[in-house]
Formats: C-alpha cells, sequence, structure tokens
C-alpha cells in the first residue's frame, strides 16, 4: 500500500437558490397568481388590523351616582386585566372616570378627588386605603385631587394608569387634607370607561399592518414583473413588419450610384479610339470607375408591386412572410400592413 495520503475532493457546499432568481424564472400565470395572492394579504392583514385597533379603543363603561349615605360616589368595576407588570410601566391600563357635579357644598375649601383603589370588596371600610392612596407610595392605591373649587353643573376628569387586578372607583368632595366634607345635600353623578385590551388589541393590531405593508412590498414587485412581461407581448404584427423592414433597408445599402457622378469618359476632342492616357484632367480616375462598377453590381432591388388599379400613385412593397407595405406617390408609406388576394388586389392585414 503506497504511504502517499490520498486527497479526497471536499463535498461542494449546498448553496441555496436565490429567491430573485426563482422569482425570474416565474411564468406570467404564476407571477399573476402571486400577485392575486399578495393584494389579498394586504386586504386580510390591514382589515385584521382595523378590527384590533377598534377592538383597543372599545371601552369598559360604567357609571354611578352620588349616595348621601357614604357621601360619596362608588363603583365597583370588577376585574381590569392586561400584560402589565406591577408597578408603574408603559402597559398599564388606561381609566378615566367624568364627575358631573350637580350641587357642590356649600362650604369655602371644597375640591374633588378620585380614588381608585385595588380590593376585591368595595363595601367594606375603605379609610385606611383611602390614606395609602393619599399618601402616594403605593401603585395599587391611587389618588388624584382637582385643585379648582367644583361648581354646579361642572365636569371634571381624573385619569389613572392601572395595573391588572380587582379595583374599586372613589369621588368626593373634599378639602385641602383630603377630608371628605360632602353632606346628604350635594350631588353629582360619575361615568367611567377602562381600556383592558388596548395593550393586548393594540400589540396585535401593529404587528397586522407591518405585515400589511410587507404583503404591500410584495405586490408592488408582482405588480411591476407582470406590467414588464405585459408590455413585452403588447408588440403588433404591424410593428414587427415595420422594425423588419427597416432594417432590411438598412442591410440594403443605396439602390445605385447617384445619378450625378460626373462625366463617364474623355471628351469628344480626343476621339472615341484614342489612348486612355490622351484624356482630359477633368475625366474620372479608373479607379473611380471601378468603385461606381462595383457599387452597380452589388446594389440590390427591392421588388415592388404596383397598385393593379393604376390610379392611386400607390406600390405596395413586399416584406417577408407575404406581406405588403403601401408606398404612397411621395415616398412616404402608410403604417397599415397589406396583404393581396387570390385577384391581385390588396386588402388590409386584420389579426
Amino acid at each position: 500500500m503506497s504511504e502517499e495520503q490520498v486527497e479526497v475532493p471536499a463535498a461542494e457546499p449546498a448553496v441555496d437558490v436565490d429567491q430573485d432568481v426563482q422569482a425570474e424564472a416565474m411564468t406570467l400565470e404564476q407571477r399573476q397568481e402571486a400577485l392575486k395572492q399578495s393584494r389579498w394579504n394586504v386586504f386580510l392583514w390591514l382589515g385584521i388590523a382595523v378590527l384590533m385597533f377598534g377592538f383597543a379603543l372599545f371601552p369598559m363603561s360604567f357609571d354611578e351616582n352620588y349616595d348621601g349615605f357614604t357621601n360619596s360616589a362608588e363603583k365597583d368595576i370588577g376585574l381590569v386585566w392586561g400584560p402589565s407588570l406591577p408597578g408603574e410601566d408603559f402597559m398599564d391600563v388606561p381609566l378615566t372616570v367624568d364627575a358631573k357635579v350637580q350641587n357642590p357644598p356649600a362650604a369655602l375649601d371644597v375640591h374633588l378627588a378620585a380614588y381608585a383603589l385595588e380590593e376585591k370588596d368595595c363595601a367594606q371600610n375603605l379609610g385606611t386605603q383611602t390614606e395609602l392612596a393619599r399618601g402616594g407610595a403605593d401603585h395599587s392605591y391611587q389618588y388624584e385631587l382637582h385643585e379648582e373649587t367644583p361648581v354646579a353643573g361642572g365636569e371634571y376628569t381624573f385619569d389613572f394608569k392601572l395595573d391588572p387586578g380587582h379595583y374599586c372607583v372613589i369621588v368626593q368632595f373634599v378639602d385641602s387634607n383630603g377630608a371628605n366634607i360632602g353632606d346628604s345635600r350635594t350631588s353629582m353623578a360619575i361615568e367611567g370607561a377602562v381600556y383592558p385590551n388596548q395593550v393586548i388589541a393594540g400589540v396585535l393590531g401593529l404587528i397586522c399592518l407591518g405585515l400589511s405593508a410587507f404583503a404591500f412590498i410584495g405586490a408592488q414587485r408582482h405588480g411591476g414583473s407582470v406590467k414588464e412581461l405585459l408590455e413585452g407581448d403588447l408588440e403588433t404584427t404591424e410593428t414587427k413588419v415595420l422594425a423588419s423592414i427597416s432594417n432590411e433597408r438598412i442591410t440594403a445599402g443605396p439602390a445605385g450610384p447617384p445619378g450625378a457622378s460626373g462625366p463617364s469618359g474623355p471628351p469628344g476632342a480626343s476621339g472615341p479610339s484614342g489612348p486612355p492616357e490622351a484624356a482630359t484632367p477633368s475625366s474620372p480616375p479608373e479607379e473611380h470607375k471601378v468603385e461606381e462598377t462595383a457599387v452597380e453590381e452589388t446594389a440590390v432591388e427591392q421588388p415592388v408591386s404596383v397598385d393593379p388599379v393604376g390610379e392611386t400613385g400607390v406600390t405596395y412593397e413586399p416584406t417577408e412572410n407575404g406581406f405588403f407595405f403601401a408606398k404612397l406617390a411621395d415616398g412616404s408609406y402608410e403604417q397599415t400592413v397589406y396583404v393581396q388576394n387570390e385577384d391581385g388586389s390588396y386588402a388590409p392585414h386584420e389579426e
């Protein structure tokens, strides 16, 4: 056995087929189907995004009137859900409370305050929890005070950001120290709205909106490809025949030498039998004559068919594939392609 090491050729790594190459290999029908699917995806994801945003903005509403026994408007709003972590963060659930004052207390130092307390039993005495809320140390017990003095007919709004949990909402007339100063003669009504789906549905709506944007980009790309393929197939028979005639004329060159090519021989004074050397300086050089003869021999004459009627001055020049073009008396051409009938007449070609 030889001691020489046998080199084993390394296997070539598998190369992924480029998606652009695959796209170029697609047929017109496949591109049209991909364009249709992309457009459906645009509307599908856009519709889902609209539904998600609408669901995010749909509130859980509540309302309550002033209670003369507790001298406040209290409402158990139930469970508030959401993805928020404990503490204040951007995923907290919004809570809005609108207080409509009908008859405020007659005291001089009067303010309007609202509490959002995370408690399951709203019927219990919540004095301790309201004190915690006024201290502001716990995010589960929130407090908001309007410094302005409420007036009859006034509307005042309170905004809170809540963690998931069970909440009680309380609105009271208080003094500067936060003590409840309402009585049985005062009255007001509250209306509120909680948006527990705002964060979840909003995030899902943004994701669907992004997918719709990607689908739109794909639809634009497929639409451009389909447009290019369709424009390439729009070339009519007339256009092809015109291009063929132009190419033939350029290839054939001039039909012969110019008419004013100068004298073709020596002057009569030298006589027809005179030697070539006796030619005067005005006679054309021998080399020029040879070139003219060569041009005449190589000139290509296009076959021409004359209008059988003979009255319009139109001639029909044949092209490839049995088509004819009409040449007018002024030398210009019609843009219509003709075919020859069995009786020798010509008629416009119809596809």
